[in-house]
């Protein structure tokens, strides 16, 4: 490589060398990719978790080209933008206003600007280990830096201080250390760092802490929203953030693809319908999982071309608490499937109560496909069956 630095943008998408030549895609479709000889590969790492959609989706490219067409750039208020923004608030909680921007490290930056205007303060606090961004201040810390390793005296750098994720003892030693914190920057689930996952009630605690003592709690979800449920991630972990930096970008895409695929259900007098599938057993890295989230989506999308393939066994294992879930869903159930957990056999094996959910369903009205997707118990099909349908006859 001649005039590319290092021969490739970022040290991330670095990849060894394939039976001796370099590796590099020429084009990419769906699932797969093509490098400069022609060869096809399956993407595993999907732009890291960008290209939800899979690779070019034609619903999402004729929308772009459509948005082009009509002049992206103008130097003036653009009207799509206010419709973009109220899709991303109705998905935030009660962060109901919105800026967009270009980058995530541009987010951060904004948000660190306003916390320190807004409270007077001037440091902010990220975990160590956590990934912000690449702009100097926030960089400080990232994985593999020494000063991740929190050995000695606290480190600090252009008015960042670092905090020790998932330890408790620390965020207090913080606050009594320091009583200028304008913020609390906050990467739910560290990334970047093998996807480090936060103790039960840690996140909670660090903003309780943070709010008593006059600081803010922003959100950074530019890597980390919209991934685990439709919405953010922090929210879903039970942060209440003042602030957020949010790449929204794959809600938006997948309910605009839904949208399309429900207007050709439409004019084609056929409905299509969206399944939720849990991701501790039997799906994991499945976006969108929880039948919440799923509903979500089907609700954004609004049209009864579009309707909800609820399987309880799914369910169950994703989130539980069966019977409200089928009373919220209601009329936009098109399918109910079942399974007992665990297992994955016939109603009567596990630990969910069917016949109370029958009865829910009875009391809704709801006289659709009810169908049994699991295994024969025993290997006695005649008789999961007949489990089955005294399980549903109400």
């Amino acid at each position: 490589m001649t005039f590319l630095v290092g021969g490739i943008s970022s040290a991330g998408r670095a990849f060894p060398d394939v039976q001796g030549h370099a590796f590099r895609v020429t084009r990419s479709a769906g699932a797969y990719l093509w490098h400069d000889r022609g060869q096809r590969y399956l993407d595993t790492a999907m732009g890291f978790g960008a290209t939800l959609l899979g690779h070019a989706p034609p619903p999402v490219l004729e929308a772009v080209a459509q948005a082009q067409a009509e002049g992206p750039m103008p130097s003036f208020a653009h009207a799509l933008e206010e419709a973009a923004a109220a899709a991303l608030a109705a998905r935030c909680g009660d962060l109901s206003q919105v800026i967009f921007l270009n980058t995530g490290s541009e987010a951060v930056h904004l948000a660190c600007r306003t916390a320190r205007i807004a409270t007077g303060r001037g440091r902010i606090v990220k975990f160590a280990a956590a990934y912000d961004g690449w702009y100097d201040p926030v960089a400080f810390g990232n994985a593999q830096s020494p000063a991740a390793r929190m050995t000695g005296a606290r480190p600090e750098r252009d008015g960042m201080l670092l905090l020790r994720y998932n330890d408790f003892a620390d965020v207090e030693r913080l606050f009594a250390e320091y009583d200028d914190i304008a913020a609390i920057l906050m990467e739910p689930v560290l990334a970047n760092a093998g996807c480090l996952e936060p103790a039960p009630g840690y996140l909670q605690y660090v903003t309780d802490r943070a709010h008593r003592n006059g600081a803010l709690v922003i959100l950074d979800e530019v890597l980390m929203g919209f991934r685990l449920h439709a919405g953010l991630t922090g929210h879903y972990l039970g942060v209440d953030a003042d602030l957020t930096a949010v790449s929204g970008g794959q809600w938006l895409a997948a309910a605009a693809t839904l949208g399309d695929i429900a207007r050709l259900g439409a004019s084609a007098g056929k409905v299509f319908l969206l399944e939720n599938l849990n991701t501790a057993v039997d799906h994991p890295g499945v976006p969108f999982a929880r039948a919440e989230d799923t509903l979500a989506l089907i609700e954004a999308v609004a049209s009864p071309y579009l309707r909800l393939n609820l399987d309880l066994y799914h369910a169950q294992i994703g989130e539980g608490n069966l019977i409200e879930l089928v009373r919220r869903a209601g009329p936009a159930i098109g399918e109910i499937q079942v399974a007992d957990v665990p297992g994955r056999c016939e109603p009567g094996t596990g630990e969910i109560h069917y016949l109370a959910i029958a009865r829910a369903l009875a009391k809704l009205g709801y006289r659709g496909v009810v169908g049994l997707e699991g295994w024969a118990s025993e290997g006695d099909t005649e008789r999961a069956l007949e489990r089955f349908r005294t399980a549903f006859t109400v």
